[in-house]
């Protein structure tokens, strides 16, 4: 299908082309034509309900917290939208669906909205429509040969339970255990793979401690730290209910999505910024992940030393980080049967006493890293975003240090951003790129890689950005009342990786010159 306006001009097409081949060589592959996953290997495509569902007070659904926010503050995102309608997903399913059998990908990660299956945000009341509505979308994909990968909480909290302080009030562990049961009641005979969260950090840490994401909270080192204490609390409670009462008669799987930015040392000669990117990552993803995945439990002894000396400088009675007490050390430790990673971008990192945009106390403060972008890495959409594919690998290797090689890692999210297009070569380089580094980090490194999915299915909003920039293999009019779904070149990329379990780096190369591009989109 050609694009609204034409094929680009010959000129643009040959550029972009070679830009596309010049892309190979980084990361080291330029003397490779393909490489090859195993056949097991899981390729799959990640959306989020909020950011594609719309339907916000559809059939029953109670507001979430961004609803709320976003109706009493539209000047929030840069075009002053919000999630009402979205990419319309809740109507147009089935149309997802088949963009998601023409990706050629065996698995879909989604999330269920909280406030559209229990709308007071407790179960005390199930909305029948908001739970049919996942049930027949999980039926029709397992009929579809596409396997359901269900996140409990990607954000969308239901407002009544805003109202009460979210996951800085201890009481939110009890409501999602009661959340959690009612799916697994609902859906855990169907479905097999669950995690409970999606990225506690970036959602504690932007949304509680700063004001970057809903619910704009500012409480800076105070509330993030709640937050994260809650949510990790949650998550455990809720992995244990499942293996106690659902596992042995459902058999699935329950783990958990973290995130991470790679830490490169601004000067790797420079034993302070080398000790400054190792202690940025303790504190953003170790703080999370240590207290699953590390044989100890708790949180890193860096992290936990470092708040308590900070606070008791500030003359806080106690350290703004909690406890776990010696029960909850024990819920935490394996409370995962795999490591989701979600990973985007990196950045070059220093060690810094203060910077003007830190706040005191703050999470920035306690962590003592300045971050900053290399001037020469492709930035090709959103202002924190560039392009440095060994960084992925990287982190790979981090997490195989700190947690050891059994755990089985998923990439429950990768992907690029830009501005639009469909003719988006850059994607396909930056996918292609990730993924040989995945690659490299599974045959060459040892890392247990076993799936590996591609964010986004479609253009959606994408939270303070909202509609300005696209992370979309598939392409949505926003301006159009039907939200009509165009393939993008980078659609026709990932299908052929997930159909052949191959990245083949000369694929356009060969398809324009031999076909030409009209024959591929």
């Amino acid at each position: 299908m050609r694009s609204s306006s034409g094929v680009a001009a010959l000129g643009t097409v040959l550029a972009s082309l070679l830009y596309l081949v010049q892309g190979a060589t980084l990361g080291g592959s330029q003397n490779v034509e393909k490489v090859t996953f195993p056949p097991d290997f899981m390729f799959g495509v990640s959306t989020a309900a909020f950011q594609i569902e719309g339907g916000w007070n559809a059939d029953g659904k109670g507001e979430s917290m961004w609803d709320t926010y976003l109706h009493k503050h539209p000047e929030y995102t840069p075009d002053r939208s919000n999630g009402d309608v979205a990419a319309d997903s809740y109507h147009k399913y089935k149309e997802d669906i088949e963009m998601i059998k023409e990706l050629n990908v065996q698995y879909y990660r989604f999330s269920l909205s909280w406030p559209r299956i229990l709308p007071h945000g407790t179960d005390n009341y199930i909305n029948k429509a908001g739970a049919a509505y996942y049930r027949t979308l999980i039926e029709e994909l397992k009929m579809a040969n596409i396997t359901p990968v269900v996140t409990l909480f990607h954000w969308d909290l239901p407002t009544p339970l805003m109202d009460l302080g979210g996951w800085s009030n201890r009481k939110m562990v009890d409501y999602f255990v009661d959340y959690a049961r009612v799916a697994f009641d609902l859906y855990g005979d169907i479905v097999k793979i669950w995690t409970t969260m999606n990225e506690p950090h970036q959602h504690c840490y932007n949304g509680y401690g700063t004001n970057y994401f809903v619910p704009a909270l500012e409480s800076y080192g105070v509330g993030d730290y709640l937050c994260a204490h809650y949510m990790l609390l949650a998550h455990a409670e809720a992995y244990r209910l499942y293996n106690s009462e659902y596992k042995p008669h459902q058999q699935g799987n329950v783990g958990i999505t973290l995130d991470a930015f790679w830490g490169e040392p601004k000067n790797s000669l420079n034993p302070d910024d080398v000790e400054a990117a190792e202690r940025y990552t303790q504190m953003h993803l170790g703080l999370y992940a240590h207290p699953i995945f590390s044989k100890e439990g708790d949180y890193p002894d860096l992290v936990r030393q470092r708040i308590d000396r900070l606070s008791s400088l500030q003359n806080f009675t106690r350290s703004r980080l909690p406890s776990f007490t010696k029960e909850e050390i024990l819920k935490l430790r394996g409370s995962a049967d795999f490591f989701g990673i979600n990973h985007y971008t990196t950045f070059l990192m220093s060690s810094s006493s203060m910077e003007k945009t830190w706040k005191v106390p703050s999470m920035d403060h306690d962590t003592g890293v300045k971050l900053e972008q290399n001037p020469n890495w492709s930035k090709p959409g959103a202002d924190w975003f560039t392009v440095y594919p060994p960084g992925f690998r990287k982190l790979f290797n981090w997490i195989k240090r700190e947690y050891g090689e059994k755990i089985p890692i998923i990439v429950t999210e990768n992907g690029m951003c830009d501005f639009g297009g469909r003719e988006d070569y850059r994607r396909i380089d930056y996918h292609n790129q990730y993924l040989y580094q995945m690659w490299l980090a599974i045959y060459e490194d040892d890392c247990n890689v076993i799936g590996y999915f591609a964010w986004t299915l479609m253009d959606d909003f994408e939270w303070t950005d909202g509609y300005t920039v696209k992370f979309g293999l598939y392409e949505v009019d926003f301006n159009s009342p039907e939200r009509t779904r165009t393939k993008k070149l980078s659609a026709v990329n990932y299908s052929n990786i997930a159909r052949t379990k191959q990245i083949d780096f000369g694929y356009f190369k060969r398809n324009f010159t031999e076909n030409g591009l009209n024959n591929i989109i």
